[in-house]
């Protein structure tokens, strides 16, 4: 008997300098024991310092990228990264719900590392009102939770869970938010909150005193969406990828990409 190999697709943005986007992703994918497939929805002119330029790809022809995928490959998760533009996020959910996709896993992607914007204001409406419904998890960090709420950036683990709880409201299976910006404190703690309608999950890590750390968020989720694809529950798939995420962070100073915020060790495993 034939087993079906795992697929997961990557909906999100390229990055020139291969820490971050559909780069980490398809890295995470592969490191995971999973295939991987992409559809890109901007280039990005970027290395580890900053983001030089962003060239948008056309609505239609992600629509095209999109189709083309699912009429051949059985995907059987979805992570979605970087998209900038209203056309493109109200394409995509079309596409989804057409398709009637699961597992999709929605990390908004707002700033770069280097603090440069990548998400025009007119497409945080559309990212709220169209892919939140269909994401069976999103993935926002304190900032990108806040904008998604219109509210104050949380400052302590109580207002986390507020936002966390706000954020359920809006339609999403399960949300993961991310505390990493409580405490800039290498001595502190760092808290994610899993919450769903029926659990709330703390998932606690010593912070890492590195600089290189480019591309977190875009492995977190994506390692998340590969534990989808290989049939794990919610729960479970976050955790495994915390620690791998925790695990690549560790062995991000193994290596010497670049001069500024370095990009995680997504094969951390093998070399």
């Amino acid at each position: 008997m034939t087993h079906q190999t795992p697929i997961a697709l990557t909906i999100a943005g390229s990055d020139s300098g291969g820490g971050a986007g559909i780069q980490a992703d398809l890295k995470t994918f592969s490191a995971l024991g999973v295939y991987g497939a992409s559809v890109i929805t901007a280039l990005t002119a970027q290395n580890t310092r900053e983001v030089r330029a962003i060239h948008d790809v056309p609505a239609a022809f992600i629509a095209d990228q999109l189709n083309t995928v699912f009429d051949d490959l059985a995907v059987s998760a979805i992570k979605i990264g970087m998209l900038s533009r209203p056309e493109s996020i109200q394409t995509i959910a079309t596409i989804l719900r057409e398709r009637a996709l699961t597992n999709i896993v929605l990390d908004p992607v707002m700033v770069a590392k280097s603090g440069d914007k990548l998400l025009v204001e007119e497409a945080v409406d559309a990212l709220r009102s169209e892919l939140l419904p269909l994401a069976t998890l999103i993935t926002p960090n304190l900032p990108e939770a806040a904008v998604l709420l219109d509210r104050d950036e949380a400052v302590s683990m109580d207002a986390m869970r507020k936002q966390a709880q706000l954020l359920l409201q809006l339609g999403p299976r399960a949300v993961l938010i991310k505390g990493g910006h409580l405490s800039d404190s290498s001595s502190v703690d760092s808290a994610d909150l899993l919450l769903d309608q029926q659990q709330e999950l703390w998932l606690p890590a010593k912070r890492i005193a590195t600089r290189n750390t480019h591309g977190t968020g875009c492995t977190l989720s994506s390692a998340i969406a590969a534990g989808l694809a290989r049939g794990l529950q919610i729960r479970t798939a976050v955790e495994e990828a915390k620690t791998y995420i925790t695990e690549a962070i560790q062995a991000a100073d193994r290596l010497q990409v670049g001069s500024g915020h370095g990009p995680t060790h997504h094969f951390h495993r093998w070399w």
